[in-house]
């Protein structure tokens, strides 16, 4: 791309961001390919296929896994059009909850945007928690392979990997934004070639004892032939839990949105790289699971309570060995690494999005740019540390853990759904971006909201018919913790005298109209590099912007 021609997409970019209110505060480092890179590398794929297995195999088995995963991929790319069709519109940081009060209804717009803002929070923070405890169950995973499944990790240590590799991810997001761009290509390149390498390799290497025919393979049905002294669910509603796996893989792609702010030519990247994380993700991932379905042998008992503690660990090491598994693992736990870093990167601008505009507990102190980096390096670690708090449900049982995934597609999906009915529930004018689905905008939205709505009651379920009158950790802890979080910032809104009733307002501008008119000169093609010279006085912002050495 020419000089001129970034000229031209940037002052491009910075002007539709003024016009949605805000001033251009990051560094516009990402090209559309690192912000298809950073929704792709969330998906992550094959580990994020190897963490929520243990969702798949007892509920269907190899037919979930194949059949279970295409369904799944299929109206999850409906959600992703709808919501690229608005991310096109509208490319901001805040997102979902920005759309939501711009094509709301004045009566109810402050309370719903409040809402999703705080849904998505949640969301964005509990698929970092998600993703870090699934690459240090992966960690532990490695360790019980290199001593031939002798080592089986407690809770407690499994947890300190967790803090220690939440706290990696949180040094590498407080980098530079150009810094964060450039490892995105690697993220996608490494995450590709895993992919390939697995669904090659894998059917060469198993053993013909483990090779399954095509009729276990693409037709296997197990429900819970596991655990076959515990009540079950029906053979189809055990199918559809089953789609818990492709959804918390094939999920989390606001995240483009969420960069939108550091995208170049945002409003044609950021709905492509949605569309395009999504349509990869689906025919990848269907592969993977076709080659693992095939080479994952009958005995779904020993891979399931294998002492490995992974379905997907147990298939790798019957078919490559000890030394085999533990190489091809070790790019397994790098690239779901490379997946936190990137989901926490993306939190910790929804978090930042939502302080601008005072939403936030402590929001003066999360809306701060750090002047050296130029990145928000306080809600990078705010972020975290909520992360961490979620990584304790390990205490409480292996349900509470695992209530978490649940809950990142569950929360993610209020986030999504609410904007996307607002557009057409409400009376609006809403302007299309270059993305836009035309005649079929309201058939995908409809397929889509009544999609994650099925789905968000799914979840809520425990794995587990008797749960309610057996033990309690045995339960669906996720409507405890989603409805808790949820509960907490309703009350939070209408509080007595400081509740956000009295003083949220949505989105508050950040650009004056000496930036609007500095951009706009801009674009006509005058010279305004010393226009605030001239005029006597420089740019003014609401963001505070912290110093390196005040820390």
């Amino acid at each position: 791309m020419s000089k001129s021609l970034k000229k031209q997409v940037a002052v491009a970019d910075e002007q539709l961001l003024a016009d949605l209110g805000y001033k251009q505060e990051f560094l516009r480092a990402f090209t559309p390919l690192e912000v298809f890179g950073i929704a792709f590398s969330i998906i992550g794929l094959l580990p994020s296929i190897a963490s929520v297995l243990f969702y798949a195999v007892p509920n269907g088995g190899p037919s979930a896994m194949v059949w279970g995963w295409a369904v799944a991929s299929l109206f999850i790319l409906f959600v992703g059009m709808s919501m690229g069709e608005l991310g096109s519109a509208a490319p901001t940081s805040g997102g979902l909850y920005f759309w939501t009060h711009s094509l709301s209804s004045p009566r109810c717009r402050n309370f719903l945007a409040w809402i999703v803002g705080y849904a998505n929070t949640v969301g964005t923070v509990s698929a970092v928690a998600s993703i870090n405890w699934g690459c240090a169950v992966q960690v532990m995973a490695a360790a019980s392979i290199g001593t031939n499944e002798s080592f089986e990790p407690t809770d407690a240590q499994t947890f300190a990997v967790y803090c220690l590799i939440m706290v990696l991810c949180t040094i590498i997001c407080c980098l530079a934004t150009n810094v964060l761009a450039r490892l995105q290509t690697a993220y996608v390149i490494i995450n590709i070639v895993l992919c390939l390498v697995v669904m090659i390799a894998l059917p060469a290497a198993t053993p013909k004892e483990f090779m399954n025919d095509a009729s276990f393979a693409l037709g296997g049905f197990s429900n819970r032939l596991i655990c076959p002294t515990v009540t079950t669910w029906p053979d189809g509603f055990a199918f559809i839990l089953s789609f818990l796996a492709p959804l918390w893989t094939i999920c989390s792609f606001d995240s483009a949105v969420h960069i939108s702010e550091e995208a170049s030519n945002a409003a044609i990247a950021v709905p492509w790289a949605i569309v395009g994380a999504i349509f990869v993700a689906g025919v990848l991932g269907w592969a993977i699971n076709v080659s693992l379905s095939f080479c994952m042998g009958t005995d779904l008992d020993s891979i399931f309570n294998n002492p490995i503690g992974q379905p997907m660990a147990t298939i790798f090491f019957n078919s490559f060995g000890q030394k085999g598994t533990l190489a091809i693992w070790a790019f397994v736990v790098i690239v779901q690494f490379f997946m936190g870093t990137s989901m926490l990167l993306a939190s910790s601008r929804q978090v930042f999005a939502f302080s601008r505009d005072g939403a936030l507990p402590f929001s003066r102190y999360l809306y701060r740019m750090n002047s050296y980096t130029r990145t928000p390096v306080n809600t990078v670690w705010f972020s975290a540390i909520c992360a961490v708090l979620l990584g304790l449900l390990v205490f409480a049982g292996d349900q509470a853990i695992n209530a978490v995934f649940s809950i990142s597609v569950t929360a993610s999906y209020i986030a999504y759904a609410v904007p996307i009915v607002a557009r057409f529930a409400f009376n609006n004018e809403f302007k299309p971006g270059p993305f836009n689905l035309g005649w079929f905008s309201l058939p995908c939205a409809i397929i889509s909201v009544l999609w994650m709505a099925f789905m968000f009651v799914v979840f809520m379920f425990p794995e587990n018919p008797l749960s309610w009158v057996t033990a309690a950790e045995d339960m669906n802890y996720s409507i405890v913790v989603l409805g808790g979080i949820m509960l907490f910032s309703v009350i939070y809104y209408y509080f007595p005298k400081y509740g956000g009733v009295y003083w949220f307002k949505g989105p508050v501008r950040t650009v004056e109209a000496r930036d609007e008119e500095k951009v706009q000169r801009y674009s006509e093609g005058e010279d305004v590099q010393n226009v605030d010279e001239k005029k006597g006085k420089g740019f003014s912002s609401s963001v505070k912007v912290e110093s390196t050495e005040s820390g």
